[in-house]
């Protein structure tokens, strides 16, 4: 009963951020996509034992290991996507959940609605991303010639 509530429920601005109902909102999401992580990762092991890699064309061969690339990458992602949901739940239950990791202001609802796994306010993760794209914005306030 107390998890269809869950699932009916709607975190909303205008109730008290993180709220107990918030964080059981956020902990079943998490639960629920890990477990179907898992389930397609397990998928995935299961239909590549079955997989006939050796194929004697060559454009069948090599087209079949452009999908084996492909299914790779996919894994590697869930699988990092794993590692960020345990996190997530991690947060939650020592209450740090919804709060950016680097400047402690709220995340917001709407981005972790959007974005479970987030661990950084919108401003924050900006600022990083461009860091790490080398585009920073320097302001010239003074120049002396």
């Amino acid at each position: 009963m107390a998890a269809q509530r869950i699932k009916e429920y709607r975190p909303t601005e205008d109730e008290e951020y993180m709220n107990e109902r918030q964080l059981e909102f956020f902990r079943v999401q998490l639960v629920t996509r890990r477990v179907e992580l898992v389930a397609s990762i397990a998928g995935f092991s299961k239909n590549l034992k079955e997989t006939n890699i050796r194929k004697p064309d060559p454009v069948d061969q090599s087209s079949n290991h452009t999908d084996m690339s492909r299914d790779l990458q996919t894994r590697h992602r869930q699988q990092k996507l794993i590692r960020d949901i345990d996190y997530a739940l991690e947060r939650i239950a020592d209450r740090e959940y919804g709060y950016c990791e680097v400047s402690g202001e709220e995340i917001g609802l709407r981005r972790l609605l959007a974005r479970p796994v987030a661990t950084m306010s919108v401003d924050v993760q900006e600022m990083y991303e461009r860091k790490a794209s080398g585009h920073q914005r320097f302001a010239v306030t003074s120049c002396v010639i």
